[in-house]
């Protein structure tokens, strides 16, 4: 083909947008990139009952939130009934498409005998060649195409390869329905023609579909699209994606605390890759980005690796970029609204001073949140039980007389409580742990956090000191 690459995407709002839909959309969004073309999104809300307007804004949110902006504004399939009928009428002028009146029974009656036979080819084409004079009274039609009876269609993909049709074993297939509304097949490649599209990337479930859109576009005398049909997604046990794979829609990612940059940079991983390349940003993505060189075979999606996949972006991202983040998922989960308001009032300053020590343990922006609970705690803390255990014996005592020490502490830095507290360990004979751990415990309501002198640092002298004559004998 000729001119500037030009792709799409083209989501059906009648739910969320899958994980495997991003990728459709990052996949054409790359390449169109990639060749300095471009990429388009089109709504296909042509089934009414289903289709949403929560479902339209998620799918735009979702393909926002990701970066993956398109070109020009979202085309509505439905707005275009008149002209898939315009196509449907052109074919039946130039006799390559004709009115079937088969009723439901007869319909019924060639499934049933094509199923006896074990053909594949449903429909016996009686309405063909009829005269539509002979129609019986009161029936409204169906518009078939008019296929070829013999021969193959052919399509060369660019990911499947060479994928052959016997048009003996095709149906004429409807094109408008007996209400005058297009069927899927029609209304996609009347779309794909006007809008220019030159590559159609889509997942391989729609391969079955591709020898009836090629035979619409001969008919039609149109340009034929380059066709990538990719492999689907499956489970990490190899069993089609489903919920419990992690099947969720683009927002519960989101809201599951991982990164735009993170989800696009694995997505990128399954079904393709550049070498042994496993982390790349955008633009090397768009560097090394083509639809040839996306695999056969199902990728499979891997909880596990997405995380530390996502914690490289974490650990990677500005303290500044990261509290916007935090502040945006806070926004739209639930309790957030609470976590939001102790945030801005111990300052989202500390948040920024503890972020260094809670980023090498983090995978999401959840895991940052969660880890900086002892920041936002109100006091006393509540304990969890390992920390509890850490406060038996003489700990609490311990942690009076070592807030008599801290107190006397000049510059509240981590170095200069570091010093101090292992001076106290050492001059009470005890090993730092024995005096660290409890301290954590006191500071933070759990045996595992941050570096406890950048704890310290973090919540200031008089909010230290505080904790630990909570918890002090």
């Amino acid at each position: 083909m000729s001119g500037p690459v030009i792709t799409r995407f083209a989501p059906s709002p009648t739910g969320f947008l899958h994980i495997g839909g991003v990728r459709t959309a990052l996949f054409n969004w790359l390449y169109a990139r990639h060749t300095g073309g471009r990429f388009l999104l089109r709504i296909e809300d042509t089934d009414r009952e289903r289709s949403t307007e929560a479902a339209i804004a998620a799918i735009l949110d979702g393909l926002a939130w990701l970066g993956l902006n398109w070109d020009g504004e979202p085309l509505y399939q439905f707005a275009r009934a008149a002209r898939h009928r315009e196509v449907a009428q052109q074919l039946l002028a130039e006799g390559k498409a004709y009115y079937c009146y088969a009723s439901p029974q007869e319909l019924a009656e060639m499934r049933e005998a094509a199923r006896r036979q074990g053909r594949s080819k449903l429909y016996d084409g009686r309405w063909r060649e009829r005269d539509p004079k002979q129609a019986p009274p009161g029936v409204k039609p169906v518009i078939r195409l008019k296929a070829p009876l013999e021969g193959e269609t052919v399509i060369e993909d660019r990911v499947q390869g060479r994928v052959v049709w016997q048009n003996a074993d095709l149906d004429d297939m409807i094109i408008l329905r007996s209400d005058a509304t297009p069927v899927y097949n029609h209304a996609v490649v009347v779309d794909d023609h006007d809008m220019g599209i030159t590559h159609v990337i889509r997942g391989s479930d729609h391969l079955t579909n591709a020898a009836r859109q090629v035979q619409l576009y001969r008919a039609m005398g149109w340009e034929v699209p380059v066709m990538a049909h990719i492999p689907l997604i499956h489970g990490a046990d190899g069993a089609k994606l489903s919920k419990r794979h992690g099947a969720l829609g683009v927002e519960a990612y989101r809201e599951l605390g991982y990164l735009p940059e993170g989800l696009r940079n694995y997505l990128c991983r399954l079904g393709w890759s550049h070498g042994d390349a496993e982390i790349f940003s955008t633009e090397q993505a768009i560097a090394w980005f083509d639809i040839a060189d996306v695999n056969k075979a199902p990728a499979r999606l891997d909880m596990a690796k997405l995380a530390d996949v996502n914690s490289h972006y974490i650990r990677q991202a500005s303290d500044e970029e990261l509290i916007g983040r935090i502040k945006d998922l806070l926004a739209v989960t639930s309790g957030g609204e609470k976590s939001t308001a102790r945030f801005e009032a111990v300052g989202w300053d500390r948040l920024a001073a503890a972020l260094p020590g809670l980023k090498p343990r983090a995978k999401t922006l959840l895991d940052l949140i969660d880890g900086a609970v002892w920041l936002i705690s109100e006091r006393p803390l509540s304990l969890d039980d390992k920390a509890k255990k850490l406060l038996e014996g003489d700990a609490r005592g311990l942690l009076g007389r070592l807030k008599v020490e801290l107190s006397q502490v000049a510059e509240w830095q981590p170095a200069a409580l570091e010093t101090a507290v292992k001076g106290f360990a050492a001059a009470s004979g005890h090993k730092l742990g024995q005096v660290a751990q409890p301290l954590r415990a006191a500071l933070t309501g759990r045996a595992v956090s941050p570096p406890v002198f950048d704890v310290m640092a973090v919540l200031g002298r008089a909010e230290t000191l505080a904790r630990i004559q909570d918890q002090a004998a």
